[in-house]
């Protein structure tokens, strides 16, 4: 068809024209578009940090790249939780990935799932936020929860210890017909353990017709977390006989309660039975052997273990160094940091933990505040416990101006813990009662509930002969039991292996099935100690009782119900192994010294600060501790 214009093509001829080059172009926007997609996909993939994270979503909303385009806001998403999870989940890091999960359009639920789980697996600070998001997820209709996102929650709930919102949880679970899948059950196993209901857990457990491995690891894994080893090496042996193999996670579990608890001959047993089954070991089991050992009282079979070790990572090198220094071998402790650092691997608080109390036990105050300053310029900050440590090494010195300047500096306040240390070190010197007064003071503001603490201002009284003293702390006492405040005192518990059986004892309980036997052998080990010309040191007891009852209360504590019965189930030359919850007193230690060159026997006893080796009178510790 003609135009009407010379030159010019028809009109048809001109659309089509047109249409060809508006395809082309479109074509070439959209491979340029496509070429962006790839490079910003790579760059996601690569990124770093939060901050570059950042940048790159930034770049994605100035490009004009469809938001709806899910891939990419799900590697955005994806990047952000792995990000998260790499830093230790910080809270910036976590409403972002929240921003950016809510600003999805129709996400499913496989992406809901994603954000919840990589909550739950985020570092070491646990948070509620996968619970608030299941929350107001589970009013919408959309995306719907599923058996999936209920186990992710229960997971983040037990890291939390969110017990009011994981019993939520169970409840919706219940109504939405979840109950039945076998990863929320073993979800609520898990999460009930954690939270300290241990009962709920075994009710869950047993409700459960056909139990895999994972769900029997769960429940012996919160057996040992609460504490409960007799239980947990029971379902161990039940889990045996039902023919479900282990695996390294269960065996941790089962390492980790011979540890915590002392028991050598299951520990021993349980490790001929992992190299027997071929089971692996990676360096989270070898780490947990070389624990064991450790804490067992057997440094020299931990070390074997951890040289064997292909590889060692920070918890390994970590679990070795604070064992050395648990058992006062403070030069093959630090030797071993020096190792470490050799080896490049980066040391943690644990880390320090061990390298300051090694120093702590062996005097070594110059080398402890080096170390101290390599902490600091590592980038670790000075946490309670770590700062408890420098103040120890200073106060086993003497140097209790140093320990107070070393307070009064630290970037927390202080808990009564670091108080009492103090407390103790100005009990060893009369030119710092002024000082022992402030601290005594500061001291019961902070826990006027806790008997312990009034004890120890009484003995620190009476060290320096100041009964006056003695007396006014005694009616403070009376006073905050007359304000209906309840005097509170942890219970010294000490528990001894015997044929694969933790025997557990309290100071002046008699509830054990061998009562009889035992108080017969205290009586006589008590006769041979008095013998041997042992006086008792009565100033511990604070109780308005005569000197002969005060005595027998300190007879009756319960390392030496432990050791009377290791005397009775444990023939010579075996070892009597003990394990104390709290610190042994001096007069419990001044009388094992005695008992184990009286009856020619090996104690070893680890209490809350360190090993105790006693033989022949002597202890490992040089009553240095």
């Amino acid at each position: 068809q003609d135009s009407g214009i010379e030159g010019l093509p028809a009109e048809s001829s001109f659309s089509s024209l047109a249409s060809a080059a508006a395809i082309s172009w479109k074509s070439k926007e959209s491979a340029a578009l496509e070429e962006e997609h790839q490079r910003l996909v790579s760059l996601i993939r690569k990124c770093p940090n939060t901050r570059l994270l950042r940048q790159i979503h930034a770049r994605i909303i100035a490009t004009h790249l469809s938001p709806s385009s899910y891939s990419l806001f799900y590697k955005l998403l994806s990047s952000s939780i792995s990000i998260q999870s790499s830093n230790g989940g910080g809270c910036s890091d976590s409403s972002y990935a929240q921003n950016i999960f809510f600003h999805i359009p129709k996400p499913n639920i496989f992406t809901l799932n994603t954000i919840i789980k990589g909550f739950s697996d985020t570092g070491t600070l646990p948070s509620k936020s996968p619970f608030y998001l299941y929350k107001i997820l589970f009013s919408r209709t959309q995306p719907k929860p599923n058996s999936y996102t209920v186990a992710f929650v229960l997971k983040a709930c037990s890291a939390a210890s969110a017990f009011r919102e994981g019993l939520q949880v169970h409840s919706q679970a219940l109504r939405a017909g979840f109950c039945s899948c076998v990863f929320v059950q073993t979800g609520l196993v898990n999460f009930y353990a954690k939270c300290c209901e241990v009962r709920r857990a075994r009710k869950m457990f047993d409700e459960i017709p056909e139990r895999n491995l994972v769900v029997w690891s769960a429940m012996i894994s919160g057996y040992v977390t609460n504490g409960l080893f007799n239980e947990a090496f029971g379902l161990f042996r039940e889990m045996q006989k039902t023919g479900i193999v282990p695996d390294e996670v269960t065996m941790v579990s089962v390492i980790s309660a011979c540890a915590l608890s002392g028991a050598l001959d299951v520990g021993r047993w349980v490790h001929a039975y992992i190299n027997k089954l071929g089971i692996r070991g990676d360096t989270e089991l070898g780490t947990a052997l070389v624990n064991m050992y450790a804490k067992c009282g057997l440094i020299e079979k931990g070390r074997e273990i951890f040289d064997a070790m292909p590889v060692k990572d920070t918890k390994a090198w970590s679990s070795m160094i604070v064992g050395f220094a648990a058992h006062g071998l403070a030069n093959e402790a630090l030797e071993l940091f020096s190792k470490m650092q050799e080896a490049k691997v980066r040391p943690n608080h644990v880390t320090y933990l061990g390298v300051l109390s090694a120093c702590a036990h062996s005097g070594l105050v110059s080398k402890g505040q080096q170390y101290w300053s390599s902490m600091l310029n590592c980038g670790i900050k000075p946490s309670m416990e770590l700062c408890g440590c420098m103040v120890d090494l200073f106060c086993r010195a003497n140097l209790i101006e140093d320990a107070f300047t070393f307070v009064e500096a630290m970037p927390v306040s202080p808990n009564p813990v670091i108080w009492r240390t103090l407390l103790t070190g100005c009990k060893k010197t009369q030119r710092l009662l002024d000082r022992g007064e402030v601290i005594a003071e500061r001291l019961l503001e902070l826990e006027p509930s806790n008997l312990g603490n009034y004890i120890l201002v009484c003995n620190v009284h009476a060290s320096q002969s100041m009964w006056e003293k003695v007396r006014d702390v005694r009616k403070k006492m009376k006073e905050t039991k007359n304000m209906n405040h309840v005097l509170v005192q942890i219970p010294g518990c000490s528990s001894i292996e015997v044929n694969g059986f933790v025997h557990e004892f309290v100071m002046g309980d008699w509830s054990h099935p061998e009562a009889k036997a035992i108080r017969d052998a205290l009586r006589e080990m008590s006769d041979k100690v008095v013998a041997a010309g042992h006086k008792p040191d009565i100033s511990a007891v604070l109780r308005e009782m005569g000197d002969e009852e005060k005595g027998k209360a300190l007879n009756e504590h319960s390392e030496r119900l432990a050791i009377a019965f290791g005397l009775i189930k444990i023939k010579a030359p075996g070892t009597i192994r003990i394990v104390k919850n709290l610190r042994v007193c001096d007069d419990c230690h001044e009388v094992t010294k005695v008992v184990s060159k009286v009856y020619g026997r090996e104690i070893i006893v680890r209490d809350r600060v360190r090993f105790h080796k006693f033989v022949d009178g002597a202890c490992s510790c040089t009553d240095y501790w």
